[in-house]
């Protein structure tokens, strides 16, 4: 396993300078200098840290140096950015080995393809049992049902549970212009960390086959995602089930650094 740069780094003397006569590169050091400061605890788990702005000023860098420094931390997991809040502490432990990246490929082209999401229920709902394992909860969540549409024609429907006290103002969010995920890191109590991920084939039926137009007991895929703090608290949980006749499952794996 390759090693990342942040974790080479963990190994050397903690040093809370800039040395420019070090031959070292200048983002490797405020690297190490970033790094020290989430292992020593002065900046804490989901804690927001200083903005680039600061870092600048007071490591007397530019701007690009900063950032690079944060990239390393943000793609070993250390940091995570939240667009329009700031970058934040997401973990404090060494992470190591692949990431993955997964998505839907739509078997549709062409320009006059016109494609909508719609909201089909949201309030709060007793989860199904499997939802209630996933996210060991008894009680009520928020609950979000939607459809996305591609020229009149149902493609897939997404399920959502959250925690009420994961996202306490649920009912004033905009869940059909932002992704749940965009939501989620913007709004929720914890950030997400990580997801795990379940892809399976099912035979829609009932309220799921009418939602997709489909006859009941056509098998469709069924995705099933957790998301999780970094302190493994469950954030959400969604179920997405789409058309096998219209999607295809790609999964990308990348090495971290």
């Amino acid at each position: 396993m390759m090693q990342s740069e942040t974790g080479a780094l963990q190994s050397k003397t903690p040093n809370k300078t800039i040395d420019r006569f070090n031959q070292e590169k200048l983002y490797i050091q405020l690297t190490r200098i970033f790094f020290n400061e989430i292992h020593s605890g002065k900046w804490q788990l989901e804690q927001q840290i200083p903005t680039e702005e600061d870092l600048c000023k007071q490591y007397d860098v530019s701007k690009i140096t900063v950032r690079q420094a944060i990239n390393n931390l943000v793609t070993d997991g250390y940091l995570i950015r939240i667009q329009g809040k700031g970058t934040f502490v997401a973990n404090t432990l060494p992470v190591v080995g692949l990431a993955m990246k997964t998505r839907l490929t739509e078997e549709m082209f062409g320009e006059e393809v016109k494609v909508d999401r719609e909201i089909l229920r949201a309030g709060l709902k007793m989860p199904p049992h499997d939802a209630k394992g996933y996210l060991r909860t008894e009680g009520e969540t928020h609950y979000f049902l939607g459809r996305r549409v591609v020229n009149g024609q149902p493609e897939f429907i997404e399920e959502s549970y959250i925690p009420q006290d994961m996202l306490p103002d649920a009912g004033r969010l905009d869940v059909v212009k932002n992704s749940l995920y965009s939501v989620l890191q913007e709004r929720a109590v914890k950030k997400i960390f990580k997801v795990v991920q379940t892809v399976e084939v099912v035979r829609a039926d009932g309220d799921y086959a009418e939602n997709l137009d489909v006859p009941d007991g056509t098998p469709v895929l069924a995705i099933h995602r957790l998301f999780l703090s970094a302190d493994g608290t469950p954030v959400a949980y969604t179920k997405l089930l789409g058309r096998s006749d219209r999607y295809k499952f790609q999964t990308e794996f990348e090495r971290i650094r």
